[in-house]
């Protein structure tokens, strides 16, 4: 799969796009490729065992990728385990329409706590995050970090106004600020602010300090649907 090296379409990030060096530069980046690279190795079973758990379940693909904004407004796919119905976008349409409480509920967060697209193996996965493991390879291949805000799609990051300049700064992360500090339990206002103050403020101690309370975030399972 090739990384998508576009920029993203819409007038808006003319705006706040720069063709600065991502944060972090080649600190960050070195940090990223070492840890990926050993997370896949000792990884490998469980990646192994996940595939078969997809797999087997319904019959339908392994893998799923999204077009995602990244650093300074390119797109990419964005990988994870699938969780979701072969025919999800029909399935969520169908729902949406039915229920405006949870058409209130995805036009303000973009989620929904019971997602009806979402399989059996996938409400595991997505509770322990484990479908989010295969942005391991978007980390190598230079599309996201390990660290960094939450990736987004193009008509998403319009919600995040000026604050997208600090968005657009740095590489999506495969955690970040925002999961360890509540996920899903905070306002969309505060998890933009998460990530204005993570770019804001980045040092490599910070993603040190992120990475090992990405541990028991995910082991709580706290703010994860």
């Amino acid at each position: 799969m090739k990384s998508a090296s576009r920029s993203a379409s819409s007038p808006f990030f003319s705006l706040y796009a720069t063709g600065a060096p991502p944060v972090g530069g080649i600190s960050k980046r070195s940090f990223d490729v070492l840890v990926a690279l050993a997370a896949l190795v000792i990884l490998s079973p469980i990646f192994v065992l996940i595939m078969a758990l997809v797999k087997y379940s319904d019959g339908g693909s392994v893998f799923y990728g999204h077009s995602r904004i990244g650093y300074n407004g390119s797109t990419f796919r964005c990988l994870k385990f699938r969780t979701m119905a072969e025919n999800g976008d029909a399935l969520l349409h169908a729902y949406l329409e039915q229920n405006p409480a949870a058409y209130d509920e995805w036009r303000a967060t973009r989620k929904l706590q019971d997602d009806p697209r979402v399989t059996i193996v996938g409400t595991v996965l997505r509770k322990l995050s484990l479908d989010e493991l295969p942005q391991l390879i978007n980390i190598l291949k230079g599309e996201m970090s390990l660290v960094g805000p939450r990736p987004v799609v193009e008509d998403e990051l319009e919600m995040y106004e000026a604050s997208a300049a600090y968005y657009l700064q740095t590489r999506p992360g495969l955690t970040g600020l925002w999961q360890v500090s509540g996920r899903n339990d905070v306002s969309y206002a505060a998890r933009v602010a998460y990530d204005t103050h993570y770019v804001r403020n980045w040092s490599l101690v910070s993603d040190l300090v992120i990475v090992a309370r990405t541990i028991p975030a995910v082991c709580l399972s706290r703010g994860s649907y």
